[in-house]
């Protein structure tokens, strides 16, 4: 027996309509082609699906078997029709993004806060275990999106600029360095560094200072998170360096002290890496647009 889709369709609508002539409508056809339908069908199961002569028009056991089929089979066809309207028309999606720097996650939970009121149909991940084999990823579609510092030239994809940020050097306020207007290289050789777990060069603090400068602090010590790295440095366990929107809510706070790393500060920015075929998709534009708004809205409350 050949079921299709539209056989279980007209089941369950001359069953909701009592009748050829209103199913008809509902299904958009004419009452001889339904009927015509309806009579290759039996004749495929060979038995009667209604039982002739009743008004309403009536399932008989058979047909009953097939509308319970019907009604468990098709609004899963419906709701996979619908998600592929959405997915066409821009409104649902996949976004499951990896991260290149822990740091990041300090702002990123906020625009996907913002994010996920806007596009709940949105399927939204973080994938941090592939955060430093990120962009193979995104090239093998096993995630949607990289936040990263470090640009590169690859095919199809493109790296789109969220915003620059001041790596910041954070001491406990005791702490001797904390006298000083700001801190170079040289300052560091005698301290405990205190970082994430990554690799050096993926950290502003030795890409941008300590190894071109050549300068090895006498330790280094890698803490997974934020909060404990902050919580180390109040206790003058060692000093830090870390992006001014981390340090918003720490800069005024009596047992912290925050200083430019070098007379002229410096300065990074962070890229969103994306399939170049699906920049232009509306949530992947929005999530763009929130990825520079709320970070840029984190650095003013800490110019305040």
């Amino acid at each position: 027996m050949h079921i299709e889709f539209r056989h279980l369709r007209t089941i369950r609508a001359i069953h909701s309509a009592g009748g050829l002539a209103r199913a008809a409508d509902l299904l958009n056809i004419t009452q001889s082609a339904l009927s015509h339908q309806v009579k290759g069908l039996e004749d495929q199961a060979g038995l009667e699906l209604f039982v002739r002569r009743s008004k309403p028009l009536k399932l008989s056991s058979a047909g009953h078997r097939l509308l319970k089929l019907a009604e468990k089979v098709l609004p899963e066809v419906e709701a996979m029709e619908d998600d592929f309207r959405n997915l066409r028309s821009g409104k649902s999606g996949r976004l499951h993004i990896a991260i290149e720097c822990h740091a990041c996650f300090e702002w990123l939970f906020p625009v996907l806060e913002e994010f996920r009121k806007a596009w709940p149909d949105v399927d939204v991940d973080i994938r941090p275990g592939l955060a430093f084999d990120a962009l193979p990823a995104l090239a093998r579609e096993e995630v949607d999106l990289v936040v990263s510092s470090d640009p590169e030239v690859l095919a199809d994809v493109t790296f789109t600029p969220l915003f620059d940020y001041e790596p910041v050097f954070v001491a406990a306020a005791l702490h001797p360095l904390a006298a000083k207007p700001y801190v170079e290289a040289e300052d560091f050789r005698d301290e405990v560094l205190i970082t994430y777990p990554v690799e050096r060069s993926r950290l502003d603090v030795f890409s941008e200072l300590l190894t071109p400068a050549k300068v090895e602090p006498r330790g280094v010590r890698q803490v997974e998170l934020t909060a404990v790295i902050l919580l180390l440095v109040a206790s003058n366990r060692g000093v830090a360096v870390l992006p001014d929107w981390v340090v918003r809510e720490v800069r005024y706070h009596s047992d912290y002290v925050t200083r430019p790393v070098t007379k002229v500060g410096l300065s990074k920015r962070l890229y969103a890496a994306i399939r170049s075929d699906e920049t232009t998709k509306p949530y992947m534009a929005h999530l763009l647009q929130l990825a520079r708004k709320v970070p840029m809205q984190m650095q003013r409350a800490v110019e305040v």
